[in-house]
Order: structure tokens, then C-alpha cells, then sequence
């Protein structure tokens, strides 16, 4: 797979992460003065993070080429994804130039985070091909991502870029109506808009309205999402019973929704606060916290099979059913195999920095499934009825 990448911000390079780290060549362009030195920058930065969670077998940095132009890359790629500045006209024109170049079949993607793909497909030549694949920051570690199409846009297209996104290890949400905003950021944008309500009238600081979601409703969020706790909320007799007995303090006047004016003392409160929260922090020391936390924290939903540690163990598999080396008869075998390898995870090492005995099980283990694929035990010998246990 060749995938093209049309505008290198922070979205952007998140995508050309995740395609690298599938294993795929990357053809990325965006006209902005610096614009290849900061991607390639990006890239190695999030690199670790991408690895930690697994890279396929000939996945590397080295495979991204930076174009000189929107032409070069279009012309080149077997996928198309937009992530230019969020402003409908200036999409609509890198649309209409990408319209103008690509096969007939390749479907462009825009990684619009609400705009109306209706609206920038208009006046394309091949505006069934254009689909929404909006994702969420990182790219290279959070799966979700929402697809939806325009009026115009063909059931063949949405497919295709659902079938992309779930080769790349994310979790294709079907937004199934077209409407601004789609659906997460709607939800995202209504706490957004109290938060700054709450700051704007000295009811709370940035920080301690972080801490009312970091130390309750975030932990629950992350594997179940706000309707199924409020279900469980109702007790044995589950959301209706909890409607019943909250539904009425829906009609007190807690919340405002609508945004207040930004206005300047707003704007210092907020930017006074967020400061204050990352101290002496730089934002790539927050960049490494927070894509640190993100891997723990898909890893421990994967042992429950919930959420994005769901996804998480599906791309493991992937990852752990690749085998590139395959034993025929006859082949000669005079060096040692080395058939796995991976990194020392932090939770493998313990208080005197060894790695403990059950992390070399688990990789011993793995390894050994590697080697059982090397020598032909694998899917399909199983799937033929054979075994070997």
C-alpha cells in the first residue's frame, strides 16, 4: 500500500505514523515553509509511542517520502487522506486540485474534524470517491475513527476507507446521518462549552475541573462510555429506572451549553490556568505522558476485551500472524533462529530493574508461536484439522 498524506500538521503527521507503522510506503506533501523537516521530526518523536504498541515487519521511518507537490503525491497513491487547516474553502480547493489528478478510483478521505462532506464534494468530477475519516489526537495510538460520506458519496467508497482504517488498527465508526460535527466531537464541544462557563464565572480553576473528570468520570468512560454506566447507575432495573429517578434534575438550570463570549479575561484565565497545570512541563514532556498513559491504559481495557483494548488485541494478533520466514525441506538452518524480537516493556522489570520471570514466559511464549508458524503450524494447518497437541 502507497499512502498519501496532503497537509503534515500534527494530524497529518499522526497518519503518516500509523501507515509507517503498518508497514506501508508514505508519500506526504504540504507547502508550508520546514514543513519535511518538522514532519520527519514528528515521526521519530511518536515512533516509540507507535512501537510499543507494535510495528509490522518492515516498518520504518525511512519509508516516508516528502513530494514537492499535491500532484506528485495524488499521482502516486493507492489512498488519499486530507488533513489540511479546518476552513471549508481552502479544503474545497485542495479537494478540487486532488479531484483534478487521482485515478477515478482512489478514494480521497478528509480528515475534517465537522465540516459537510456534502459540501466539499460539490462540483468534483468523482465526488462519489470523497469520504470523512476524522481521527483523534494521537493518531498513531487512539483508534477511533469517525467515517461518514456526503450526498453524493458511493456505499463503495465508505467501504474501501473502512476496510483502510481497520487494516491500520482502528475502529471505523459509521456516523450513519450527516451532520456538523459529527458525533464525538459533538459530545467533546458540550463539556467544552461548560468548562469555559465554569472558569469565566470563578467557579473553578482549569486544574480543578480536570482533577472532577480525571478522578471519576474519565476512569469509567474509558471502558464502558457514559449511557451503559448510566445504566448501570439504575441499579438492577438498569437506564429506565435511573431515568425515572434523575430525569426530573434535567429540568433544573445546571448547565448552560451555550459558549460564553472569549472574551480577554476569559482567554488569560484559561491560558493562566493550562500553564499552571504543566509547570516547569514542555509540551513534548506532555506529549510522552500523555502517550504513555494512553498505551497503559489500552493495555489494561485488553485484558478485559472492552473498548480500545478491543481493537488493541486485534491488531496484536495481526501483528503476532505475520511470519515472513517459512521453513521448506531440505533448507539448512546453520545459525540460531531469530524469528521474534520486541522491547523490554517497564511493566516487565522490577524494583531492582530485572526483567521478571513471567515477561520471559510471555516473550518465550511468543517466540515459540513464531517458531510453530516458521515450521508450517499455523492457521490454516490447524483449519485442515491438524494439530500437534
Amino acid at each position: 500500500m502507497r499512502f498519501g498524506v496532503v497537509g503534515t500538521g500534527v494530524i497529518g503527521a499522526g497518519w503518516t505514523t500509523r501507515a509507517l507503522a503498518r508497514g506501508w510506503d508514505v508519500v506526504a506533501t504540504d507547502p508550508a515553509p520546514g514543513a519535511e523537516e518538522r514532519l520527519r521530526l514528528a515521526v521519530d518523536r511518536a515512533w516509540e509511542s507507535a512501537r510499543k504498541l507494535g510495528v509490522f515487519p518492515g516498518a520504518d521511518p525511512t519509508r516516508l517520502e516528502f513530494a514537492a507537490s499535491l500532484e506528485e503525491v495524488v499521482s502516486v497513491s493507492e489512498f488519499v487522506q486530507e488533513s489540511v487547516p479546518e476552513h471549508e474553502s481552502l479544503k474545497k480547493g485542495v479537494h478540487e486540485a486532488i479531484d483534478a489528478v487521482a485515478d477515478p478510483d482512489v478514494v480521497v478521505a478528509s480528515s475534517s474534524s465537522g465540516l459537510l462532506p456534502s459540501h466539499l464534494q460539490a462540483g468534483l468530477r468523482h465526488p462519489g470517491r470523497l469520504v470523512i475519516g476524522h481521527p483523534f489526537n494521537p493518531v498513531y495510538l487512539l483508534p477511533l475513527v469517525e467515517v461518514l460520506g456526503g450526498s453524493q458519496t458511493s456505499e463503495s467508497a465508505l467501504e474501501r476507507a473502512i476496510a483502510v482504517y481497520e487494516d491500520l488498527g482502528m475502529y471505523p465508526l459509521r456516523v450513519r446521518t450527516e451532520i456538523e460535527g459529527y458525533l464525538s466531537d459533538r459530545l467533546q464541544e458540550a463539556m467544552w462549552r461548560e468548562i469555559l462557563h465554569l472558569v469565566n464565572d470563578g467557579v473553578a480553576t482549569t486544574g480543578e475541573l480536570d482533577e472532577a473528570i480525571l478522578y471519576g468520570p474519565g476512569l469509567r468512560w474509558a471502558g464502558m462510555g457514559t449511557n451503559l454506566i448510566f445504566h448501570l447507575a439504575g441499579g438492577e432495573n438498569g437506564m429506565r429506572h435511573m431515568l425515572e429517578q434523575f430525569g426530573p434534575a434535567l429540568e433544573l438550570p445546571w448547565t448552560k451549553l451555550v459558549a460564553p463570549p472569549l472574551s480577554d479575561d476569559l482567554i488569560d484565565a484559561m491560558v493562566e490556568g493550562t500553564s499552571l497545570q504543566a509547570g516547569d512541563r514542555s509540551i513534548a514532556d506532555l506529549e510522552r505522558t500523555r502517550d504513555d498513559y494512553l498505551i497503559a491504559v489500552m493495555r489494561g481495557l485488553k485484558a478485559h476485551d472492552v473498548g480500545a483494548g478491543r481493537t488493541l488485541a486485534r491488531w496484536e494478533e495481526r501483528l503476532h500472524g505475520v511470519q515472513q520466514q517459512r521453513w521448506k525441506t531440505g533448507d539448512r538452518i546453520p545459525n540460531p533462529l531469530e524469528l521474534y524480537a520486541c522491547p523490554v516493556e517497564p511493566e516487565w522489570v522490577d524494583y531492582n530493574r530485572h526483567m521478571t520471570e513471567s515477561a520471559y514466559l510471555l516473550a518465550a511464549g511468543w517466540a515459540t508461536d513464531k517458531l510453530f508458524r516458521y515450521i508450517g503450524i499455523d492457521d490454516d494447518y490447524r483449519a485442515g484439522g491438524h494439530s500437534f497437541y
